[in-house]
């Protein structure tokens, strides 16, 4: 007598969404509530930057890090092309409005579209890619460090400068140098990847059912 046997069933894959250009409601509330809850986070870090110059530096890269963790739930939400460029433009028009200088606006703009380069790659669908998305968007905190470098008379004499008082003008002055500021740029490429490496695995359960692998 022959017994037959029935092969084993394929593991259910969840089919990936398709990514269009068309935006519901829900997406642009989506974009908009990651984009402030975004700036919440990174920003009450970086207001512990009044105690002094030093504490300011200290801080700025514990910024990006924690920013990763809303950054990338924001990417287990994206389900349509331009909406990770958005995020930035409103990230950036925000803190060009709370002070930051232009040049910062700009820088987040170009970085915005980078990320959404580099998710394009990835299809939308690649944690690695989110990954380096992050990293490469985190590159928006060097811009309003350059008016330090291209005219730094005219930022320590700015009215958010002045208001923080003579000794602490004196004491960045005296801190942010040159190669102060190049190690700067170094920590926020470090610090954008540790977000990004952070954001994922505390959201690993929002990437799968996402369907980021």
């Amino acid at each position: 007598m022959t017994s037959t046997s029935t092969p084993a069933e394929a593991p259910v894959v969840p089919e990936r969404p398709r990514f269009s250009l068309q935006m519901s409601a829900l997406d642009l509330v989506n974009i908009g509530i990651f984009a402030a809850l975004y700036i919440v986070v990174t920003y009450a870090i970086a207001m512990l930057g009044v105690i002094s110059p030093l504490v300011a530096l200290l801080t700025l890269p514990l910024a990006i890090i924690a920013g990763g963790i809303p950054y990338m739930l924001f990417l287990t939400r994206v389900k349509h092309a331009g909406m990770v460029t958005i995020f930035g433009v409103l990230v950036g028009g925000l803190m060009f409005l709370t002070g930051h200088p232009w040049i910062s606006f700009v820088i987040t703009v170009v970085v915005s579209l980078l990320a959404e380069a580099i998710l394009l790659a990835g299809r939308y669908r690649s944690q690695w890619h989110a990954i380096t998305a992050f990293a490469v968007f985190s590159l928006w905190y060097i811009g309003p460090m350059l008016p330090i470098l291209t005219n730094p008379d005219e930022y320590y004499s700015s009215a958010s400068m002045q208001a923080m008082g003579d000794k602490y003008v004196d004491d960045m002055r005296e801190l942010f140098t040159t190669q102060v500021l190049a190690a700067y740029c170094v920590a926020v490429v470090v610090a954008g990847v540790l977000g990004g490496l952070l954001g994922a695995a505390l959201l690993r359960k929002h990437f799968r059912r996402a369907g980021l692998a």
